[in-house]
């Protein structure tokens, strides 16, 4: 037989050994082809054998269970929304800032807003107002809403956006396998559920209590010559941010940022306007004791203070290094053309923490703590857990090998099976490793499980093709083999359909072990089976 037909012949067995390949290389060859993780992980990944990633069952950790403070009013405001769809900006932010000034609460704490299907809604994002007063502020908009109008809870675009931002948050701080999903209870309840292996409960609490709130705020004499408070620069005025560096002279630390263009020419303008450019270079005195920064000082004082969540970190002077400074270039208005500017910070941990909330942006919403639910592993514990599971697996493989050879006594049919069985096994471990999915028990269940249903329908594949007796000839194989295929192809379908609701709802474990099967019957079907029977094929048949 030349070469392209052997191919052609058998390129089911040659499609399972090319995965099969790939999958030994994510898993074990260091970086592997693991999806890019642009945002920084875990350096622990790389001490393990392998590049597999696991959850709290299997590394220790814990998850957090809670709602999102707020409440919501829906379909307000229709004149804010023509009938073609076009939206009266000026309308909503009359709205929001009625709202802002009525219930005395900052601009991070309300937002009005169109949704998807067109219609406004309003929400406050705190516990220390009432549904009446709610609706009180909405009426001084002239607004026509009531308490009835009111609910408990924000949307489900505020809840995307949280949970999109917990997870960047989350790897922006090498916090290695932790995600951040919604959770559903059937009463209708909505909560954000975070898990972090390695991380203890109240270390978890403390990152998901601060919403992250970054703000550049200029301190300097206003027209009556008292001291005044401007915010120049927020979180959204950022492009790009750079790992902490200790500062060049002096103690602490600066988090190097690039503002935006847009952005750019307003700051170094309002700087030049203010005063920070000229008169007041050099002239922040402010002092802090390495955790808190102290306003007890004399004289005029220009300072640039890093605010973050509403606790002034960090405050410095407006510099010009020998006239070739921030200063001198904002003056002479090319600071735009290259905005790069350094956020300050008196320790690494503020400055670390600092990073993580402008790469990840700040939570839209707070988190309601009084009502979480918290579940914690220790490290010994789910190490343990870990060895018991690697134990099972290699039980589960020696047992069914000892089955399919008993049944069998013939090697031909039992090792194939086998191997093909413990190759599907490895194709799904590597795609986890790609995925960088976080293996927990429930997924080393779905694993057992893929094993039992692979010899299952390789056991139907071997019946079917030598129940008749002889199968020497190609065409009687194929024949055979086609109708097992049949059968197996249709009980894969029946468990996915079976499965595939677990694996859509927030069922918790239940869905990491539905994604697990319904992934190993798809490679099964495609992949393995079929190249377990060009294998039966070649060593049944004449050649």
């Amino acid at each position: 037989m030349n070469p392209i037909a052997a191919v052609k012949s058998n390129w089911r067995i040659l499609l399972l050994v090319v995965f099969v390949s790939f999958a030994v290389v994510a898993l074990f060859v260091p970086g592997g082809i693991m999806a890019d993780d642009s945002l920084g992980g875990n350096e622990s990944v790389q001490e393990s054998p392998t590049n597999l990633e696991f959850g709290l069952g299997l590394e220790g950790g814990t998850r957090i269970r809670v709602p999102v403070t707020g409440m919501t009013a829906e379909d307000i405001a229709s004149d804010a929304v023509s009938e073609e769809g076009q939206v009266d900006q000026e309308r909503l932010e009359e709205i929001e800032g009625t709202v802002e000034q009525e219930l005395d609460l900052d601009p991070a704490n309300a937002s009005v807003d169109v949704q998807e299907d067109g219609t406004v809604t309003a929400e406050v994002f705190t516990g220390s107002v009432t549904q009446a007063e709610f609706a009180a502020a909405l009426q001084s908009a002239n607004v026509d809403a009531s308490e009835d109008d009111i609910r408990d809870g924000v949307t489900q675009s505020t809840r995307d956006q949280m949970i999109e931002t917990i997870q960047t948050k989350i790897n922006a701080a090498g916090l290695s396998g932790g995600t951040a999903y919604e959770q559903t209870t059937a009463t209708g309840e909505h909560y954000i559920v975070v898990e972090v292996p390695n991380m203890g409960a109240n270390e978890l609490r403390n990152i998901l209590s601060e919403r992250g709130v970054v703000e550049v705020v200029a301190y300097y004499p206003g027209e009556n010559g008292n001291q005044t408070n401007e915010t120049v620069l927020t979180g959204d005025d950022i492009a790009t941010v750079d790992p902490p560096q200790q500062r060049e002279q002096g103690d602490g630390y600066v988090v190097p940022i690039q503002v935006r263009e847009e952005s750019a020419q307003q700051f170094q303008g309002r700087m030049n306007d203010i005063g920070f450019t000229s008169d007041g270079v050099g002239m922040c005195n402010l002092r802090g004791d390495g955790e808190s920064i102290s306003f007890d000082h004399e004289g005029e004082q220009y300072c640039l203070l890093t605010v973050a969540d509403g606790e002034v970190v960090d405050a410095h002077s407006m510099g010009d290094r020998g006239g070739n400074g921030l200063a001198t270039n904002m003056r002479q208005g090319t600071w735009a053309d290259d905005p790069t500017f350094q956020m300050g910070a008196q320790n690494q941990q503020d400055a670390q923490s600092l990073s993580v909330n402008l790469r990840a942006g700040s939570l839209r919403a707070p988190l309601d703590f009084s009502e979480s639910q918290v579940y914690s592993i220790e490290a010994a514990h789910a190490d343990q857990f870990k060895q018991y599971s690697l134990l099972i697996g290699l039980l589960s493989v020696v047992t069914v090998s000892g089955v399919v050879y008993g049944r069998y006594t013939d090697t031909r049919v039992a090792l194939p099976m086998i191997l093909t069985a413990v190759a599907e096994v490895v194709v799904l471990l590597g795609f986890a490793a790609v995925i960088r999915m976080p293996l927990d028990l429930s997924h080393v269940a779905g694993f057992i499980a893929v094993v039992g249903t692979g010899v299952d329908d390789l056991v139907i594949i071997a019946d079917e093709v030598m129940d008749e007796g002889d199968v020497s000839s190609e065409r009687v194989f194929q024949s055979r083999f086609r109708k097992a295929f049949w059968v197996i192809g249709a009980a894969a379908a029946t468990t996915i359909v079976a499965l595939s609701p677990l694996a859509v709802l927030s069922l918790g474990d239940l869905q990491g072990f539905a994604i697990i099967t319904i992934l190993g019957v798809l490679i099964g079907v495609l992949i393995t089976r079929p190249a377990y029977g060009d294998i039966l094929r070649r060593l049944l048949t004449d050649q």
